[in-house]
């Protein structure tokens, strides 16, 4: 066969092989089993294929990770690329703003010197030169005019008053209305009406119900604001753009010239704005000379003097991580690095510090909230329900610390108890519903207490040093209980299972809930809160059919002695009466395998005695008077129909063994009743001994045909 080539050739070849264009799968299997001697070639050949496999795999892992940093550094470079576009613009702009000054002071001196020529000039365009100087009193009334109509326009606005606080030299420029489009969709969302300042624009929108009132949307500083003109594309047209990092917003204009008139005043606006900024740092770079202190004859005053404070500490931003961080942060985010993000944020924190918050400090702040939105966007989404919910608790851990460290614990603690309730719930309900009761109830309880504490030791984990979140945790699991107690009793108490299952799967309910006081968590309050209507219902549904079989076996009694025809019978019944508590009922068993009591009253003991064992095992406190009343109820039946018996029997024999079935009642069974009563109350029924004190036989007349009870 052609198989027994070195390692280097046959894996080459088979290489190729795979690799050419017409490979048929099939047609190779075929033939290669054709061609091996046997097992072990085909697996020698699988191991060759197998090998070729890995290999392709890593050189497929080398070549992602390759593309992906190559990714990472041209995101980087087109994120430099685009601040430097946006710095150049900006220079641009101020270039051109300082060349159309400089016009204007040249045109300002020419007036100057040749008044004829600016007489001529004034004639010709009277708005040609906005610069034409103005007496004080027209410039005041001019200032004071715009500052009023400011003033004015701005009450019609809501919710403004506070952040544009006055200043003498802030007036109105321009205003109008405006339609807003969705930047992606081109999708009309609203109408706005714009303010255009000296300094910034205000943007409000129109409220529905009110005519000519607004309220507040947005505020954009002009140093920041860039515009940009939309083509015409009908049916879209008369737009412009608004470029405010990160954002953007387009608007349409009414028609063509207010759409211009917007335009020209907003690049007007922006070119003073930036020329008196200008102007205004120059004149603070001045030396200035302090002004004399004023002379005074009080010799005092030198003393009181007080020194100047101290400079602020100014923050250097020119580090190259801090200039690279807003950039780091979005591969962090990418690469789903959250601890690597949250410790840069923690350094700049750190390295900011209580020092002097300027405006390039705001500006770095603006960056970095943003991406501290998305990492908390990514944070939630990785603790939202609809993520995978496997991994236990613990695999939320890496979220939710990290949320903690961003100040938003609150949000991180709501986020795990969802997403935990989600996993329990999903848990539970992938259960497959058994046919036997208690082994469904066996697999709920373990399935449910388990998470239970595995949640609760995650969140004393994640959230030791904040007590705050631990009342949130109890109210969760208050919740949760409510949903394990809702499939817990559809099962049990709704399929109408016996007391005895009911009351087994109750205590094993119990006993793992009291797992969780390992933790110092005891919630066994809550699970009998939620469980005592259905126990109650269990309870008194079980008491009515005892009555109704006691009553039945009453109907046809015929007070004769018991024949159990065998000895293993007789023994039987012995071992379940001495089970019962009956330790002296061999008293009332005769020769062979006669008992000297009705079949209705050993009956009777053999149910009551069983109800009040499964009944203890369901009890707890707000459980008592319902458990007595019911025994109560059960007695009374049974006791009742003895003393009817009683008065009505007329022949001796029978009276004499109703009274000895009496006497068994009254001196056997009551007695252990009370007593097995208290052992599992751990208090005694003063019910339960007014009822045997009210009933105790009354010696009568052998020869009277009546008795008195």
């Amino acid at each position: 066969m052609a198989l027994p080539l070195s390692e280097g050739v046959g894996g080459s070849r088979l290489r190729r092989q795979l690799e050419s264009g017409g490979f048929a799968a099939g047609e190779y299997v075929k033939q290669l089993s054709q061609q091996s001697d046997g097992d072990r070639d085909l697996q020698e050949h699988r191991q060759r294929i197998q090998a070729l496999s890995e290999e392709t795999a890593q050189s497929l892992k080398r070549n992602v990770y390759q593309n992906y940093r190559q990714f990472i550094e041209t995101a980087r470079e087109i994120s430099y690329l685009e601040s430097e576009m946006y710095q150049l613009s900006h220079i641009l702009t101020e270039q051109k703003g300082i060349m159309e000054a400089v016009t204007q002071a040249l045109l300002l001196q020419a007036d100057r010197d040749d008044p004829a020529l600016g007489a001529r000039r004034a004639a010709a365009d009277p708005h040609s030169n906005p610069f034409l100087p103005l007496s004080a009193k027209e410039a005041a009334a001019s200032e004071e005019g715009r500052q009023r109509t400011l003033t004015t326009l701005l009450e019609k606005v809501e919710g403004c008053r506070d952040l544009l606080p006055e200043s003498p030299g802030k007036y109105l420029v321009y205003n109008g209305d405006l339609v807003e489009y969705d930047a992606d969709h081109m999708a009309q969302i609203q109408r706005v009406h714009a303010f255009l300042m000296n300094d910034c624009l205000l943007v409000a929108t129109w409220l529905p119900n009110r005519r000519g009132a607004y309220r507040y949307d947005a505020l954009y500083p002009l140093e920041g604001l860039a515009v940009i003109n939309v083509k015409d594309n009908p049916p879209m047209k008369d737009m412009f753009k608004l470029l405010m990092f990160p954002e953007s917003r387009i608007f349409q204009a009414e028609n063509a010239k207010i759409k211009k008139e917007w335009l020209e005043v907003l690049e007007e606006t922006k070119r003073n704005r930036a020329l008196s900024e200008k102007l205004r740092l120059e004149q603070e770079a001045l030396p200035r000379a302090a002004p004399p202190p004023p002379e005074t004859a009080n010799p005092f005053d030198q003393e009181d003097e007080k020194e100047p404070p101290p400079e602020e500490e100014t923050v250097d931003l020119s580090l190259e991580w801090i200039q690279e961080l807003p950039e780091d942060l979005d591969v962090c985010i990418a690469q789903r690095d959250f601890e690597g993000a949250v410790d840069l944020l923690d350094k700049l924190n750190e390295y900011l510090g209580y020092k002097a918050v300027s405006q390039p400090v705001r500006e770095l702040r603006a960056k970095v909230d943003e991406r501290v939105r998305q990492l908390t966007d990514v944070l939630v989404f990785e603790l939202s329900p609809d993520r995978s919910l496997r991994g236990g608790p613990r695999a939320t851990r890496r979220a939710v610390s990290q949320l903690i460290r961003l100040g938003q614990s609150t949000k991180a603690c709501e986020l795990f108890l969802k997403n935990r309730a989600a996993a329990v719930h999903t848990a539970i309900r992938q259960l497959r519903i058994e046919g036997a009761t208690l082994l469904y109830i066996h697999k709920l309880c373990h399935v449910f207490f388990t998470s239970l504490l595995e949640t609760a030791r995650e969140f004393e984990t994640d959230f030791a040093g904040n007590s705050g979140c631990y009342s949130a945790f109890i109210v969760w699991a208050r919740s949760a209980m409510r949903m394990f107690v809702d499939a817990f009793s559809k099962q049990v108490f709704d399929s109408k299972e016996s007391l005895s299952t009911a009351a087994e799967c109750v205590k094993v309910a119990k006993e793992h809930c009291k797992q969780l006081s390992e933790i110092g968590l005891d919630l066994t309050f809550i699970i009998h809160a939620l469980l005592v209507k259905d126990i109650k219902g269990a309870l008194q549904s079980y008491k009515d059919i005892i009555i109704e079989a006691t009553k039945h076996r009453n109907s046809e009694e015929m007070w004769r002695r018991m024949n159990l025809m065998t000895p293993e019978a007789l023994g039987k019944l012995r071992e379940e009466m001495r089970s019962c508590g009956m330790s002296s009922f061999d008293q009332y068993t005769g020769d062979d395998c006669w008992v000297n009591l009705s079949y209705t009253v050993v009956a009777f003991t053999k149910q009551t005695m069983a109800f009040l064992e499964e009944a203890l095992k369901l009890y707890f406190p707000e459980l008592h008077m319902v458990l007595l009343e019911s025994l109560v109820e059960i007695i009374l039946v049974a006791v009742q129909h003895v003393d009817y018996s009683l008065r009505c029997e007329q022949e001796p024999e029978k009276k004499a063994f109703i009274r000895q079935n009496a006497s068994f009642l009254y001196e056997t069974v009551l007695p252990v009743v009370e007593k097995r009563f208290e052992e599992g109350v751990g208090k005694p029924a003063k019910q339960l001994q007014e009822l045997r004190n009210a009933s105790r036989l009354m010696r009568v007349n052998p020869e009277s045909t009546t008795s008195v009870v």
